[in-house]
């Protein structure tokens, strides 16, 4: 019984707590909400490569909900995808790989042409070598489209929190 009291008292007592921290939800509003729409209005500049190709595709999937707008911002992006060998057997074969896909963008203001936002991210995987060449090739490809996919999660959460930011800066009508 005591155990039961002292459960409830901490729940009440987290979520006074929780409460009181300011904590809003980022996609208040859903496709009406400020961030929603200010995310409607970047656009997104060809980037090189096979991993600009899986990277910009990544962005259109999550920016697309949001797309149809006059835009009012440019996200360039630079890519740096390297793959690396550790795991080495006794006859020098590489047995283990790290495929690291690392992105510099920013977000460009059209109007002025001011970087509003310059900022990076990236994350990376592992990749098992096999005998199989076809194999690895094909886990190095896989492991690509994930990061791409992993990175571009990382892009618009902070494309997001900059739209809040820009929507509380800016007065309310």
């Amino acid at each position: 019984m005591k155990s039961m009291i002292a459960r409830i008292t901490m729940v009440v007592t987290l979520s006074a707590l929780l409460a009181g921290c300011n904590l809003r939800p980022l996609y208040a509003g859903g496709t009406t909400g400020v961030v929603a729409q200010e995310l409607g209005h970047v656009e997104i500049e060809p980037i090189a490569g096979k991993a600009g190709w899986l990277m910009r595709n990544a962005l259109k999937d999550q920016l697309e909900a949001f797309d149809g707008q006059q835009a009012k911002y440019r996200l360039t992006v630079a890519l740096e995808d390297k793959i690396s060998g550790f795991g080495v057997r006794s006859d020098d074969r590489i047995t283990r790989e790290r495929r690291t896909l690392r992105a510099r963008y920013q977000l460009v203001r059209l109007a002025d042409s001011v970087v509003v936002l310059d900022a990076t991210a990236g994350s990376d995987a592992g990749i098992d070598v096999v005998s199989s060449e076809y194999a690895t090739l094909a886990a190095e490809d896989t492991a690509l489209e994930n990061l791409a996919t992993r990175v571009s999660n990382q892009i618009v959460t902070r494309l997001s929190l900059f739209a809040r930011e820009e929507a509380n800066a800016s007065p309310q009508p």
